[in-house]
């Protein structure tokens, strides 16, 4: 990464990330086929809801019968994320008209968001449109594609975990994460590490009390929380 933030720049560092989108987008599309959903469908449900992790939820829930209300509500929860997401990004773009923040809005990721504040800390904590936008579009276009193709040849590969499809997301997240630690030079190593630490210790004695649909949610409030707190009577 460097302090450029142009469009051009970021097509090249979202580059690296694509990966990820295409190893989830084709497993995501050949989860979709053997739930006996087309490709025109799995194409609607990409480009219209694109939420990820929310979609699985909801080609799950599909093939369950449930109902719309249910499969509404569980999206929203498994994506609610996002409403903190866009609060922490919101700031940088005060200055540009209301459709161009919602455009940064509509199609921001937890990608895109890890990804934008890497970069702030190569750039004096700017961010601009025209490099935000760049890394959006060029995600929101490998995501349905690869969902598309997925879907394809779902017939093919009925099966994705075998070949570890899945774990491209979360090998993107742990890449993501190293950019940004080794990246901010402001909040320094330790801190990051106790509050990544805890985040983890939180997460995990969480999964036995709280529902998984809102556990992201609760822990990310929460590590924030004793993050702040943590760097104010410590550091």
């Amino acid at each position: 990464m460097n302090n450029q933030l142009t469009f051009e720049q970021g097509i090249r560092e979202t580059i690296p990330t694509v990966f990820g989108y295409i190893g989830i987008g084709l497993a995501f599309g050949i989860i979709a086929s053997s739930n006996g959903l087309n490709a025109f469908v799995v194409f609607l449900l990409s480009a219209v809801v694109y939420a990820g992790s929310g979609q699985f939820v909801m080609v799950t829930l599909l093939a369950l019968k449930s109902p719309i209300l249910s499969i509404v509500m569980s999206v929203f929860l498994v994506n609610s994320r996002m409403i903190l997401l866009s609060t922490t990004v919101a700031p940088f773009f005060k200055k540009e008209s209301l459709f161009k923040n919602v455009l940064i809005g509509t199609f921001l990721t937890d990608e895109s968001f890890a990804l934008g504040m890497s970069k702030k800390n190569y750039t004096e904590g700017i961010l601009k449109f025209e490099w935000f936008n760049a890394v959006n579009l060029l995600a929101y276009s490998t995501w349905v594609v690869s969902t598309v193709i997925g879907s394809l040849v779902g017939q093919i590969i009925p099966n994705p975990s075998q070949f570890g499809f899945e774990f491209a997301v979360v090998a993107m997240f742990i890449g993501l994460l190293y950019l940004q630690v080794i990246g901010d030079h402001v909040k320094g190593l330790k801190l990051q590490v106790i509050v990544i630490l805890l985040t983890l210790v939180l997460f995990y004695f969480g999964l036995i009390f709280i529902p998984g649909n809102i556990l992201i949610l609760f822990v990310t409030l929460l590590a924030c929380g004793l993050g702040v707190f943590i760097k104010r009577a410590f550091f």
